[in-house]
């Protein structure tokens, strides 16, 4: 199974929580294309200088993506014969001292169809966090085709991800490894071993991109945003937030009320929860989308899996894991399929209903001791192409989500709160519960227990939420439309399965996100879409 960018941005962890067997730290092998360290502050916000906000954007034919932000090769043109094309914009290192150095953001677009009528940019941030904008809007290909009409489609790489400054820690050799090992230690045995690697992990971040760690988090990113809102000439920010995009937005509308334009957040992290309590519901929500998997195939008669309830399937999946634990099968070449491996590529396909076809299929053929399918499945998780190499996602994702989230764990308090996790899942608790630890022993402290996101004065901003949602519950989005304010967040229900409603194939989604971005009409709130 080819990985695509665009799978890419659809599977990645969507909470501030970095999961461990998900989201370990990854190796930009082909180096950002910009020199420099990567540096900022998160000191209160200041003024940008006048040759920062007037900058001229030079935009330009896009190259191939590097490694950093997946490989592959350069986006092809649209229909039509618009071109996506790339520019650099330059930020400042430290936003408390912004005369000083500055680093390189690269950015994406394609402009607008009709000029004529045209409203300005939508910038988009398809989460993590560690998603290279840059790589998936265009692997989205006609996706936002409707919204292109009025919009020139924006992304970027925020800082610390893909060509901006990426964010470097383990070769590819060390991750293959890493991604192997046991993620749920049973004995003290595996506990040595898991926490070793933690702390050779760590090393490794701390190493080959320490100065820049302290600088990383999602407050610089939204200060990033307000300069590229000005770069690009608009007045306010239209903004399309999807998974950790719908927290980055929360903390920009804070930040800048005044300057929030029309804004949509789908897939939404709850801002009201603590790193445990993230944790805790993503483990309950993706346990919502075994039940819905199992039940599904349960009912039909051509279900590859064995059991004629969603609990017997389950039970089923759950003696293949344990299996796998004590005698791990072939999977890609060389690379054998642990249980841990099979987990994750299980998570991945639980992310979108239209993956699992290949979750039944990769199971069924798991069980018969080919575990390619399942491992293509955690590498399209873990951001490994197929020629081995793996982007900087992972390295992202843990760096953004530890400077972000103050909480860090030692074992003896994730052993005390294993139970609580195994019971919200059988399957997923410990896989899940282990990951507390991801940020032990990381070298800068986080900035906040939850992130502010009020935004009194703001413009309406449409919250999504979806019921069927694995990695962001579908309580998180009443959760931050009441925390952005009365009139300011609107929230709308989309019953439906997978990570996010836009692209969920629900018509009425569509129909009401489109009529807010380009038209301007904000839904009722409370609006249900089936």
């Amino acid at each position: 199974m080819r990985t695509t960018p665009a799978l890419r941005a659809t599977a990645l962890a969507a909470t501030a929580t970095v999961l461990l067997p998900l989201a370990a730290c990854s190796d930009d092998s082909g180096g950002a294309d910009r020199a420099g360290p990567s540096v900022a502050s998160t000191a209160s916000p200041t003024k940008t200088p006048k040759d920062l906000a007037s900058q001229k954007l030079d935009w330009k034919r896009c190259p191939a993506p590097n490694n950093a932000q997946g490989s592959g090769t350069a986006p092809s043109p649209l229909p039509g014969g618009t071109a996506w094309e790339c520019s650099f914009m330059d930020v400042p290192l430290d936003y408390g001292a912004p005369d000083g150095r500055t680093i390189e953001l690269a950015l994406v677009r394609a402009k607008a169809k009709d000029r004529d009528r045209r409203l300005g940019s939508l910038v988009f941030n398809f989460g993590g966090p560690g998603a290279s904008g840059v790589a998936t809007l265009p692997a989205f290909g006609t996706a936002y085709d409707a919204l292109r009409t009025r919009y020139d489609l924006v992304s970027f790489d925020p800082r610390g991800v893909g060509r901006s400054e990426g964010v470097r820690c383990s070769d590819d050799k060390a991750l293959d490894a890493r991604y192997e090992m046991d993620g749920t230690p049973d004995d003290a045995k595996e506990q040595k071993a898991f926490v070793d690697d933690l702390k050779s992990f760590v090393a490794d971040c701390e190493k080959n991109s320490g100065e820049e760690l302290p600088y990383v988090g999602t407050t610089n990113a939204a200060r990033d945003m307000d300069l590229l809102r000005s770069v690009l000439g608009d007045d306010r920010l239209n903004y399309f937030g999807i998974s950790y995009g719908t927290e980055l937005g929360g903390v920009y509308a804070h930040l800048f009320p005044k300057k929030v334009g029309r804004a949509v957040l789908d897939a939404v992290v709850d801002p009201t929860e603590d790193a445990e309590k993230s944790a805790l519901g993503q483990a309950e929500g993706f346990q919502l989308a075994l039940d819905n998997f199992t039940a599904d195939c349960a009912k039909r008669d051509d279900c590859k899996l064995p059991g004629s309830t969603s609990q017997e399937v389950q039970d089923w999946i759950a003696d293949m894991l344990q299996k796998l634990e004590l005698r791990p099968v072939p999977g890609l070449g060389e690379r054998e399929l642990t249980q841990t491996q099979a987990t994750t590529g299980i998570a991945s396909a639980l992310y979108s209903k239209e993956t699992w076809p290949l979750l039944e299929q990769g199971l069924d053929e798991a069980d018969g001791k080919n575990g390619g399918l399942l491992l293509a499945l955690a590498d399209s998780l873990n951001g490994r192409t197929e020629d081995g190499h793996y982007d900087n996602s992972g390295a992202a994702n843990t760096a953004i989500s530890c400077a972000d989230s103050e909480q860090r764990f030692t074992v003896e308090q994730t052993k005390a709160a294993l139970p609580a996790f195994r019971k919200a899942s059988p399957v997923f608790g410990d896989y899940l519960g282990w990951g507390l630890m991801s940020c032990t022993g990381w070298p800068v402290a986080g900035t906040w227990d939850t992130p502010d996101v009020s935004a009194p004065g703001a413009a309406p901003i449409l919250v999504i939420g979806n019921t069927g949602d694995p990695a962001t519950p579908y309580a998180g989005a009443k959760a931050m439309a009441t925390e952005l304010g009365k009139g300011v967040g609107v929230e709308l229900t989309y019953k439906g399965e997978g990570h996010g409603a836009y692209n969920g194939g629900s018509t009425c989604v569509q129909k009401a996100v489109d009529g807010y971005l380009l038209d301007g009409k904000v839904p009722a709130a409370g609006t249900v879409c089936d």
